[in-house]
């Protein structure tokens, strides 16, 4: 059997800042599936047809943006599509607000959080073996999450910090699980991340993608069954 793809939707507008898109890109290659990206303020638009599983990753841009950046309402569109399909999906920061605002919810700009937190993370396959302290850089959050998107994550500041549907395979999270180590200077200097007495040392979350990707896998053999 092929191994299943994954297909990475990049949205950042920023080329400065392309580098968290590439770490979760290179993660989503490591995790033992085929990978296509598609960068869709550029025009790029993913086949659906020929993907078994559609990461959507972080921006700078916001979702509340769409009059001056109308691919935000055809993403919003994708996702409802994806939802549709029944297509595994993880929407990760940004993704996380497009997903559940693609469904009613609302997301609302905020002072900028940047550096690890501590979250509570319910027992969900996507969070299997992944540390209860993760990785954002954020400054928007969900308010009011979408239709059928139950709360999976909080953390004390957001309390609707990850978020899972309720019947289709869509998890979204706040945190972005492709930072390490390796960007702490880039996020420094672009974003102010600081450091208190919990560091990347206690970071693990790249588990999330290596999770998702097996959740894709199952339902890829699933259906070939």
């Amino acid at each position: 059997m092929e191994s299943p793809t994954i297909t990475v939707v990049r949205n950042e507008v920023d080329s400065d800042c392309e580098y968290h898109c590439d770490a979760l890109e290179r993660f989503v290659s490591k995790a033992a599936a085929t990978t296509r990206t598609v960068d869709y303020p550029a025009g790029e638009r993913p086949a659906l047809e020929a993907t078994d599983g559609v990461v959507i990753t972080g921006s700078t841009a916001g979702v509340y943006e769409v009059d001056d950046r109308p691919w935000i309402a055809e993403q919003k569109r994708l996702v409802r599509e994806l939802i549709d399909r029944e297509l595994p999906t993880l929407g990760v920061c940004f993704g996380h607000q497009i997903a559940n605002a693609a469904l009613g919810g609302t997301v609302e700009h905020v002072e900028t959080t940047a550096r690890p937190v501590a979250a509570d993370l319910d027992d969900d396959p996507l969070f299997d073996g992944v540390s209860s302290v993760v990785p954002v850089t954020h400054g928007d959050i969900v308010t009011d999450t979408g239709a059928e998107m139950e709360i999976i994550g909080s953390a004390d500041y957001y309390p609707a910090f990850a978020t899972r549907h309720r019947t289709a395979p869509l998890w979204t999270v706040q945190f972005h699980p492709e930072f390490t180590a390796d960007l702490r200077d880039r996020l420094e200097a672009d974003f102010g991340w600081t450091e208190d007495d919990r560091g990347f040392e206690a970071v693990n979350a790249t588990r999330v993608v290596e999770n998702f990707a097996s959740i894709v896998a199952d339902a890829d053999s699933n259906s070939d069954a």
